[in-house]
């Protein structure tokens, strides 16, 4: 499995991004599925990502195609 290498400060970026826009592109699906696939994250940004797709799922950000 190729290695994947996040960069750093990728989450708080996509984080903002989606507050501001409230809706997720596909270049931030697959920066948070990266990050997801990183054994280094550490465990506020796994809880940043879990409460993204609370959101996500209640509707209150949109996901662009």
């Amino acid at each position: 499995m190729p290695q994947v290498n996040l960069l750093p400060g990728a989450i708080n970026e996509i984080i903002a991004s989606v507050a501001d826009s409230r809706s997720l592109t596909q270049t931030d699906r697959y920066g948070l599925m990266a990050a997801m696939l990183d054994e280094s994250l550490s465990e506020d940004e796994r809880r940043s990502i879990d409460r993204l797709l609370r959101s996500v799922v209640r509707g209150r950000v949109q996901i662009q195609g």
